[in-house]
């Protein structure tokens, strides 16, 4: 009898031990520092996150939480945002400088609680003060819960595609021009595909970023914009992908050979290597629709590159990008986007709303602004609408408007001005995608819906840096709600 009891004892306390196991909080450190890097001919500075760039890849499952210890070894302020990762009831970590937190100063140390939930895909985690974020940025892959897998079939690999930007000048410098002039920042001198310019840049074909595949394989690929002041176009030579993602959210697989990304946001594609083994550009260029604003129209590479014996064309295929103003098709391809909306990924569109909102982006070029724009305050659980109107009579461009704390459903766009009583009797309530970042075309409206079960203050803003720091923000405070898993996390 006593060895029963000592055995069930011993039982008890390994189940015990493996509950713990399986509810360990993975820990990471993230050391912000200066690092010498070379790009375009030169060598400089740059802010990284242990010495990386892009900074390192976070690996999670969906619903887990992790903690990350920043440590501040730079000579500027810092804040690290969890880009799309909602944090519920969590808004102390979520990185906004002067928003959610104090920025961590140098020499300092904070250790950051990061909460997913509902996500599952990519995202990505980027500074949250000044120019920072033009080099401290990096990936977060969410991967289904152990025991779930893909509403895809299992691709062969994985590959996570970062699109950014590079200047020669120094970017606390460049920053502080921004702020003495008011006008816009120098445009970059490159864009980069996971930090790298690409061949069509001197000094640069050496460290072009490849991807080597094997005929008849299907991989994932994740990319994400993580640039400071461009949407891009992206594809590649000669192969169509299959758009199956957006956002950390699963969308219903669509057939391309082109798409549009917006700073802030990213998009998951399946891509089948089946064309004949060579070596194929992956390509990215801006996409502007602000005719007659100064852009850099240079194109960004990384090689598709086939394993095997053959005779690679020199130099790769290059595919054919649209024009920078080719609005249409940044349109079009934008509006194919649709929730996967079945039994394990059902969507919950508000239909009752209680908080409509109207934002306008008005032309002040004539004109010193006269109002501020407001902090809205919004009780728990509160349906909400905004409209986003982008029409502008001077350099209208696409905006890309981030909100903080809550993934939206977009539930309609349109060209033109926004009808409050024909164009919601077109909205998609059925299968609307899923997403925290959404480009409002120019010279036209978007719409989006949320509900309001977050509690915190939240940021939502333009993802161009230039027209944040402009004041193109707000602020969404959110209540408590009632019971103890309605209120903010002490």
């Amino acid at each position: 009898m006593t060895n029963f009891f000592s055995f069930q004892i011993f039982a008890f306390l390994l189940f015990q031990l493996g509950v713990y196991q399986c509810q360990a909080i993975a820990r990471y450190k993230f050391v912000v520092q200066e690092a010498s890097y070379t790009r375009l001919c030169s060598m400089k500075n740059i802010l990284t996150v242990n010495g990386q760039f892009p900074g390192p890849t976070l690996h999670v499952h969906k619903g887990e939480t992790i903690i990350v210890d920043v440590y501040n070894k730079g000579h500027e302020n810092i804040t690290i945002h969890w880009h799309g990762v909602e944090q519920p009831r969590n808004p102390w970590s979520d990185g906004p400088e002067f928003v959610t937190q104090c920025p961590i100063k140098p020499g300092g140390k904070f250790s950051q609680k990061v909460i997913f939930s509902v996500e599952e895909g990519t995202l990505w985690w980027h500074a949250h003060n000044d120019w920072s974020r033009a080099t401290v940025h990096g990936a977060i892959i969410v991967k289904p819960k152990p025991g779930t897998t893909y509403p895809f079939p299992k691709p062969y690999a994985e590959q996570t595609l970062i699109l950014g930007e590079w200047w020669k000048e120094d970017l606390s410098e460049l920053y502080k021009g921004l702020l003495r002039s008011g006008a816009d920042p120098n445009i970059s001198d490159a864009n980069t595909i996971n930090g790298q310019p690409g061949d069509l840049y001197a000094c640069s074909k050496p460290d072009t970023f490849k991807l080597n595949v094997d005929h008849g394989k299907t991989y994932l690929l994740r990319i994400i914009n993580a640039a400071m002041q461009d949407l891009f176009f992206f594809s590649i030579a000669n192969h169509n992908f299959t758009v199956v993602g957006s956002d950390a959210s699963y969308t219903k697989p669509f057939t391309s050979d082109i798409m549009a990304i917006s700073p802030g946001q990213t998009i998951d594609v399946l891509l089948t290597a089946n064309q004949k083994p060579d070596h194929y550009y992956m390509a990215a260029r801006v996409y502007n629709g602000a005719i007659g604003s100064e852009t850099n129209n240079s194109t960004t590479t990384a090689i598709l590159q086939y394993n095997g014996n053959y005779t690679a064309s020199s130099p790769p295929l290059l595919p054919k990008l649209p024009n920078i103003n080719d609005t249409d098709t940044a349109f079009n391809f934008i509006g194919k986007f649709r929730s996967l909306a079945d039994k394990d990924h059902p969507v919950h569109v508000p239909l009752k709303i209680k908080k409509h909102l109207y934002y306008t982006y008005p032309s002040t070029i004539l004109q010193t602004p006269k109002q501020a724009t407001e902090v809205k305050v919004l009780d728990y659980n509160t349906t909400v609408e905004i409209v986003f109107q982008a029409t502008n009579l001077v350099r209208g461009t696409d905006h890309p408007m981030h909100l903080h704390g809550f993934s939206f459903y977009v539930v309609g766009s349109g060209r033109g001005n926004f009808d409050k009583d024909k164009d919601p009797l077109n909205y998609n309530l059925v299968d609307p995608p899923l997403q925290n970042t959404i480009a409002v075309p120019v010279n036209g409206w978007t719409a989006i819906r949320f509900e309001a079960h977050n509690p915190g203050v939240w940021f939502m803003h333009c993802h161009f840096e230039r027209h944040a720091i402009w004041g193109m923000d707000t602020v969404f405070i959110v209540k408590n709600g009632k019971r103890r898993e309605e209120r903010m996390l002490p």
